[in-house]
Formats: C-alpha cells, structure tokens, sequence
C-alpha cells in the first residue's frame, strides 16, 4: 500500500530522514531516493494520555531507529498500548495509515509476539 523512502548521499553514503536538499553529513548536493526496508527497532517510547485530536487515549510515541540508520518520530499501533507490551529495542516494520486520499502517514507495528 505505501513505500518509505530515504534519501542516500553519492558522496558519503549517508542515508537520512527527513529530506532536505543536502546532505547533513557532508553538505553535498549529490543525493538519490532509495526505498527503505520499513524494517527497525524502537529506540525509545512512552505511552502518552494526553488528550489530542486523533489519538485515542492512551498512545504511543516513539523513535524507531530504521534498518538503514535514520531515526523517525512516529506511532506504535495494531497492539495493546501499554510498557507491559511496548518495550526498547523491540523489532517493527512500517505500516501506512491514510490520512486523506493523497498522503499515508507512517507508523510501525510490532514484528515480535508478545
């Protein structure tokens, strides 16, 4: 349903998120799009109860380190939202909500059992 995409330097190899002009490595203009894997781990969370337009009390937000090394700000769904289920350096993999007929927003579902 959806890809995620990076950006790469020719240069230096760096691949980062979010995409900018230029490489923030290096500074070089020389970039290419290459398709991420969707695959990576969650560095960090927290369930959050805030009230906020979208969300559902509670919910998660977290970074999730990609396979190819950029970290993303997101959402952890399709699982209960609780640290009991939610934990550091869990594998996930990219899952695309729509949020109108034009964009996808992307968050990560859990690869592990719990």
């Amino acid at each position: 349903m959806g890809e995620l995409r990076l950006q790469k330097c020719v240069s230096c190899y760096s691949v980062y998120f979010p995409p900018r002009p230029f490489c923030p490595a290096c500074s070089s203009k020389e970039i290419e799009i290459i398709t991420s894997s969707g695959k990576g781990k969650i560095h960090t969370f927290i369930i959050s109860n805030f009230r906020s337009p979208g969300f559902d009390t509670p919910y998660s937000i977290a970074v999730v380190e990609l396979e190819e090394g950029p970290r993303m700000l997101t959402n952890i769904v399709g699982c209960e939202q609780s640290s009991d289920v939610i934990k550091m350096e869990m594998d996930v993999e990219a899952v695309f909500e729509p949020a109108s007929d034009e964009i996808n927003l992307v968050k990560f579902k859990l690869t592990e059992v719990v």
